[in-house]
């Protein structure tokens, strides 16, 4: 699958705000309106809107992009977050990671 993105993050570099740009083009990739989602915007039902599926691909996509792990259970658990704290717990997967750490685990 193509993200239209090829580099690839240094693990550790990436900062929320870029994990955020990147997450936010994924979801205008995914024909989702992003116009009025900002960091305090949940990912699921109650804000961006994403079902499991789509969760799921942008899950992918930044596992892909960004080298990190999710758990297929955590995909439930990405609905709830808000793009804000998605951002956070990337950027702190790549952070522990980095440091020689698991790039994996609870978001």
């Amino acid at each position: 699958m193509s993200t239209g993105t090829t580099s690839e993050a240094t693990p550790g570099t990436a900062s929320p705000a870029e994990i955020r740009a990147f997450v936010l083009a994924a979801l205008r990739e995914m024909n989702y309106d992003t116009s009025e989602v900002d960091d305090d915007t949940p990912l699921g039902p109650a804000g961006a809107d994403l079902e499991s599926l789509a969760l799921a691909e942008l899950g992918v996509r930044v596992e892909e992009r960004f080298g990190v792990r999710f758990e297929d259970d955590e995909a439930e658990q990405l609905g709830t977050m808000t793009v804000g704290r998605f951002g956070a717990a990337v950027a702190d997967r790549l952070r522990a990671a980095a440091a020689g750490g698991p790039a994996g685990g609870p978001a």
